[in-house]
């Protein structure tokens, strides 16, 4: 399959008021629900498009109640470049199905303390030799 970079690319831009930022949200919400039905037909995805459309939205409400102008329009250029990257083919199959496995099985926020009651560091490095 061949790909065209530049057939999604877009140049980053600030936006100049809240519903200029707004509407670009819909755009960008809209490619993407649009673009469902080929990406399950690229990567041969054995869900039907409203399972990814389900995820894509469950990826905007995350982060609905962001308020920030330079954080929405950071948002909006690394979904934009995830967008181009899905839809170009440029991923593989494990990276598309990830976000669709694990769904909404995000771990609930702990303190250091509560980590530190545990005895363990999930985020901690391991060591590379298993008699360490």
């Amino acid at each position: 399959m061949t790909t065209i970079p530049t057939r999604l690319a877009r140049a980053a831009t600030q936006s100049t008021s809240s519903i200029h930022q707004r509407q670009r949200v819909l755009d960008l919400y809209r490619e993407w629900m649009r673009g469902a039905p080929e990406i399950c037909t690229l990567y041969s995805l054995d869900v039907p498009p409203s399972a990814v459309r389900a995820v894509i939205r469950q990826r905007f409400e995350r982060n609905r109640y962001v308020s920030d102008p330079k954080l929405i329009d950071i948002l909006l250029h690394k979904s934009r470049q995830e967008y181009q990257e899905t839809v170009n083919f440029w991923k593989q199959e494990p990276h598309v199905l990830g976000p669709l496995l694990t769904g909404n099985r995000e771990r609930p926020h702990r303190t250091f303390l509560q980590k530190f009651f545990e005895g363990r560091d999930e985020n901690a490095v391991l060591p590379a030799s298993p008699n360490v």
